[in-house]
């Protein structure tokens, strides 16, 4: 139990830090480069945990870091600066908190982790707790941002599951370095072909961009693929609930954003959701999914056999002493 909470305090870094990445994209970063943005969040980040953990990619993993890295790293954080730029923090970041109903059914179907009641009650207030603050929101919604944040919604989820799946065949600093390298290099012709020279930065932007890239998306990431690593996917993804709980307090704690008496009441039901979750101790695992669910049971001896049943033989009569011949009835 003590394990598990140290890393369910462990992985909480990640959401904590991504709350915070919102306001920071919208305040402080260039609007219009979503394409860049990504690509100057991921590939530093990327090349940072390589050089500390000093291994490249062997075998099958050259594809995987590709797959993870397009699916975690590249649509994820352009869709999500997207989304930074159109929403209002809060409201970009209370749209992620579908995440978890998301990654439980994946996981169901993927690695064989049958959510258990708790799970699913505490992603059912999870997301009751989205519906009053979404929309009651004030002011206009963006559709495209609405869009853009629901599509990394769906895109993150699948690829954070694939992440557990494949978790165990390396270690989490070298997987989490492949996966945004590999989204880094991939999203930059793209960045290049659509946005053309990169953007200018000013001193605000650059201090900016080192958060992002240093502690929301280095420290983070590697806090999130070590609690799928040892946690159930359902647990990880409640505690992804503190991302909009983080960008609805810094909304309104610094960027001056207004709540109303639902959105306050639908806030307190997210952080419910995060612990009825958390009491769950592990999954259930549906037998013959994912990791192999195998029963290690042996058969029960016959009733009928006797002391030898387990070689289904019968026991030997016995001799009478001092002549070994068979005492038979």
């Amino acid at each position: 139990m003590e394990g598990n909470m140290r890393w369910a305090l462990t992985t909480a870094v990640a959401p904590v830090a991504w709350g915070a990445t919102y306001f920071v994209t919208r305040e402080f970063l260039p609007a219009g480069n979503p394409l860049y943005g990504a690509v100057i969040r991921a590939l530093p980040a990327g090349l940072l945990l390589l050089a500390v953990c000093r291994k490249l990619p062997r075998g099958g993993w050259w594809l995987k870091s590709l797959v993870l890295g397009a699916l975690n790293m590249s649509g994820f954080f352009a869709l999500v600066y997207v989304a930074a730029q159109r929403l209002p923090t809060s409201m970009a970041s209370i749209i992620m908190a579908v995440v978890p109903l998301a990654m439980m059914l994946l996981a169901w179907g993927l690695v064989g982790e049958r959510p258990g009641s708790r799970h699913l009650a505490g992603a059912g207030a999870g997301i009751a707790g989205v519906c009053l603050m979404v929309f009651t929101a004030t002011g206009p919604v963006d559709a495209l941002g609405i869009l853009a944040s629901v599509a990394a919604t769906g895109v993150s989820s699948f690829g954070y599951v694939l992440a557990k799946r494949w978790s165990g065949e390396v270690d989490v600093l070298a997987s989490t370095g492949w996966q945004l390298t590999g989204g880094g290099l991939l999203l930059l012709p793209f960045a290049v072909l659509a946005e053309g020279a990169p953007p200018s930065l000013d001193g605000p932007a650059l201090l900016g961009f080192a958060y992002v890239t240093v502690v929301a998306t280095a420290v983070a990431f590697a806090a999130w693929f070590a609690g799928l690593a040892h946690l159930p996917a359902g647990t990880v993804g409640l505690l992804g609930l503190l991302n909009p709980v983080t960008g609805v307090l810094l909304g309104v704690l610094i960027a001056h954003e207004t709540l109303s008496g639902r959105q306050i009441c639908g806030l307190l039901l997210t952080l419910f959701g995060v612990l009825l979750g958390r009491r769950t101790a592990r999954p259930r695992r549906t037998p013959g999914r994912g990791s192999g669910a195998r029963t290690d049971r042996e058969p029960a001896p016959r009733p009928d056999r006797g002391p030898d049943a387990r070689t289904n033989r019968e026991p030997a009569p016995p001799t009478e002493p001092g002549t070994g011949r068979t005492n038979r009835p």
